[in-house]
């Protein structure tokens, strides 16, 4: 079995053909690591229940660019949330594989535990930063934020959205990372969900056509647009 891992193609083959009745996960996991790997070895692991049947098989064959598209995602559906954050993430991983194991991460989402949500918004890509930024748990958002993935543009909806929760609005406000962006804070003053609290200390910040803008909004605090206007007032 030492050979499995170094093996060329023809080779490689061979040793499975002969040994199928002998593979256990550690002998398989050393095929799948093998450089020599083609889409026929995939396939004769594949058709064995018995190798299938192991999580840790399963999760190899599921990521390997040599196995067969329609194999793979049938694969990805049985895997546990965190080795689909892997897979997704994975580059060697083909694309399809990819955002088949972001959407099935996508669809568990419901059913998983505010912590599990906190761990996969640090690391999902777009299709699970999309679903994760309606979260209302504030600690899934602050590890939204924390996401290299996140852009503006995937945060914006968030934070005009008059359906966001006033935590969540002034989560944002305090991240270091997005506060600091003109736009998040022209959204966040302009959201009559943000707290007023949160607004006030922003609006010094504000150019003077979103000033004026924040003082004929009639849907933010009165206390918001006094402000606004006292900072436009001072400014011209």
């Amino acid at each position: 079995m030492a050979k499995l891992r170094e093996a060329e193609s023809s080779e490689l083959e061979r040793l499975l053909e002969e040994h199928l009745e002998e593979l256990d996960v550690p002998a398989v996991r050393q095929v799948m690591r093998n450089p020599f790997v083609t889409t026929r070895v995939t396939e004769i692991l594949l058709a064995q229940s018995r190798l299938v049947g192991y999580y840790e098989i399963r999760r190899d064959l599921a990521g390997h660019p040599k196995t067969p598209r329609v194999n793979a995602l049938r694969l990805v559906s049985t895997l546990y949330w965190r080795d689909l954050v892997q897979l997704a993430r994975e580059i060697r991983t083909p694309p399809a594989v990819r955002r088949g194991a972001e959407l099935q991460l996508v669809s568990r989402l419901a059913g998983l535990g505010a912590g599990e949500k906190r761990s996969i918004a640090r690391l999902g890509g777009p299709g699970v930063i999309a679903q994760l930024r309606r979260d209302s748990d504030p600690k899934v958002i602050e590890a939204l934020l924390e996401n290299p993935r996140l852009t503006e543009g995937s945060l914006l909806p968030m934070v005009t959205s008059e359906t966001t929760k006033a935590e969540v609005l002034a989560v944002v406000a305090r991240d270091k990372r997005w506060g600091i962006r003109y736009p998040v804070r022209q959204a966040l003053c302009k959201n009559p969900r943000t707290p007023a609290v949160t607004t006030l200390p922003l609006l010094p910040m504000l150019k003077k056509r979103d000033l004026a803008a924040v003082t004929k909004d009639r849907r933010l605090p009165a206390a918001v647009r006094k402000r606004a206007e006292l900072l436009l007032g001072g400014n011209r």
